[in-house]
């Protein structure tokens, strides 16, 4: 049997079987004098964690209200590898750094406060850069992207410029590829490891630094209990591991400008030319694309050049607007933006009129691709087709963005369905995706990024005009502040199938005076309760066994620390 350490992963009897266990301390004799069955088994050669990533472990488990087990399974690789000699890495060329001042603590060895540089991308060259002035110092870099295509194309350029320093692992690749990644970026200083959120919690040997890519994209918090999201990871692992972090993107969360993160805008516009289309006067049941949107678009085709048009979602409305007062239909009891249905999303509560007017008729904000096709092919025939379909005029959502090649001209139809979504992010999240779609735009005379919207003068707009958002972001955060949501205060939901009888009591007493506890609100799948206040961990901790005891009497539950979709 191998040599047991703090992060072996091992074998042991548990009830007749052996289960797969992990080595979180060393002590000397019988714990409170009970004798201890033996260790089966040590499963590898490597440990999968350090006393010091066990710290960011932990933490994990307690933040997001998950059994520690199910996080310390996040640092260790599909399979459990024997050691292996590698050959040291050869030197690499520096490029020109895009943080010079970065760049050279990076190459001392020094450790800087994080850093978020603002921009459309894309990143290749400025992840290059910097993960060359840690790997000139022999210490291993980490760049996390939010898609399995965009960490494809980044190590794929990597690769080819630093050959086999290069680690790369997404969920789409074989395990025991994943696991060759997770043992050079475990065992070899100067390695450069490149993936998506599953490599956040990954042991890397001599970590100087770690480069995030959009950490405000959806896609960089886990759907799954533990619903781990890679910023607050990647933060918290810094503080304990003491090595540098740089963010990259369009805009910048909330979160990282109340941490303050020092931020780094480009000399000249972050993007290209954003022109506002006011529809505050458009009557209700106007045609969803305007009249300057079909010209601009007439004029695209006409000397055949390429468009990408932004529609909100695929499916069913976002939100709803009164066709009375045209006010955003809102809950009463929490002022949360409504959906379909009658019954608030958040709290709970029965919306049956309009808070405003009191009517009764509301309409869909937006629309989806397919309707957004059709509508537009009345004006320019068939150059106008959905993603896939090779027509100069791409309609698409975000998700088909990052594959997206630049374009001359880009529309976003409905910027209201994103600044009036049902969630209290909606107007930080809008900036974030319109950004990034006028990002896509290449930069060039008369080229340049319409936005369809009835709130020409909202704050999210204007920063989006004036491609300088640090000012709206520091608006954002004071709000916050008022309404003690997230960086400001704390939420936790509670998503239950089949909950016990005595359920609603339990949570109750749990919560006691360091919280307020909203709902049930119906879901597809059961029911949502919402647990809110300034400083929720020691609810956490009373809120762990109690999970684990609704889910022994048989209920389904997901927890989610800091949701994103409320």
């Amino acid at each position: 049997m191998g040599e047991v350490s703090v992060g072996s992963v091992v074998r042991v009897p548990l009830g007749g079987r052996r289960v797969r266990g992990y080595v979180v301390d060393l002590r000397q004799g019988e714990p409170g004098g009970r004798p201890l069955k033996d260790i089966l088994s040590v499963s590898g050669d490597y440990s999968v964690f350090d006393t010091r990533l066990l710290q960011t472990l932990r933490w994990s488990a307690m933040h997001y209200v998950a059994p520690l087990g199910a996080v310390l399974g996040r640092a260790a690789p599909p399979n459990l590898p024997r050691r292996r000699v590698g050959k040291d890495f050869a030197g690499v060329e520096q490029a020109p750094s895009p943080l010079p001042a970065v760049a050279t603590a990076l190459e001392r060895g020094a450790r800087i406060r994080p850093q978020y540089m603002i921009g459309t991308g894309p990143w290749v060259d400025a992840a290059a850069a910097l993960v060359a002035a840690s790997a000139a110092a022999d210490r291993s870099a980490m760049v996390i992207l939010p898609t399995v295509a965009e960490a494809e194309a980044v190590a794929e350029t990597l690769t080819a410029a630093y050959g086999e320093r290069v680690a790369y692992a997404t969920s789409s690749l074989p395990h025991r590829d994943i696991t060759k990644s997770w043992v050079k970026g475990r065992s070899r200083p100067g390695t450069i490891v490149v993936g998506t959120r599953e490599v956040a919690l990954w042991p890397v040997a001599a970590l100087g630094l770690a480069v995030v890519v959009e950490e405000g994209r959806r896609a960089m918090k886990a759907p799954a209990s533990p619903t781990l999201h890679v910023r607050e990871v990647i933060r918290r692992r810094a503080t304990v591991e003491r090595f540098s972090v740089v963010f990259a993107g369009p805009v910048p969360t909330s979160e990282l400008i109340a941490a303050g993160t020092e931020t780094h805008e480009p000399a000249r516009r972050a993007w290209p030319l954003v022109e506002i289309v006011d529809r505050s006067e458009d009557p209700p049941g106007a045609n969803l694309v305007g009249e300057r949107v079909r010209r601009a678009l007439q004029g695209l085709v006409g000397r055949h050049g390429a468009g990408f048009v932004l529609v909100h979602r695929r499916g069913y409305a976002p939100a709803f607007r009164c066709v009375v007062c045209r006010e955003i239909r809102r809950c009463p009891e929490c002022g949360a933006a409504a959906g379909r249905g009658d019954t608030c999303r958040r709290c709970g509560t029965t919306m049956a009129r309009c808070v405003e007017c009191g009517g009764e008729r509301f309409e869909p904000l937006g629309a989806g691709v397919g309707r957004i096709v059709d509508e537009l092919a009345r004006s320019i025939g068939d150059a106008v087709g959905p993603p896939g379909s090779g027509r100069p005029v791409i309609v698409g959502t975000e998700r088909d963005l990052p594959e997206q090649a630049p374009v001359d001209l880009a529309i976003a139809v409905d910027a209201d369905a994103l600044l009036l979504a049902p969630n209290y992010r909606a107007e930080e999240e809008a900036l974030r995706l319109l950004a990034r779609l006028a990002g896509v735009v290449r930069r060039g005379s008369g080229n340049r990024c319409i936005v369809q919207t009835s709130q020409p003068s909202h704050p999210a707009i204007a920063a989006l005009r004036s491609g300088h958002p640090s000012e709206f972001l520091a608006e954002v955060v004071a709000v916050r502040q008022e309404q003690q949501f997230p960086p400001m205060g704390e939420l936790i939901a509670l998503d239950v199938r089949d909950a016990p009888s005595n359920f609603d009591d339990e949570l109750a007493a749990a919560a006691a005076d360091d919280a307020a506890v909203l709902g049930p609100a119906p879901t597809p799948h059961g029911e949502r309760w919402l647990i809110q206040g300034s400083d929720l961990r020691r609810l956490k901790v009373r809120l762990r066994p109690l999970v684990q005891g609704w889910r022994d009497a048989g209920a389904r539950v997901r927890v989610d620390a800091d949701p994103v979709d409320l």
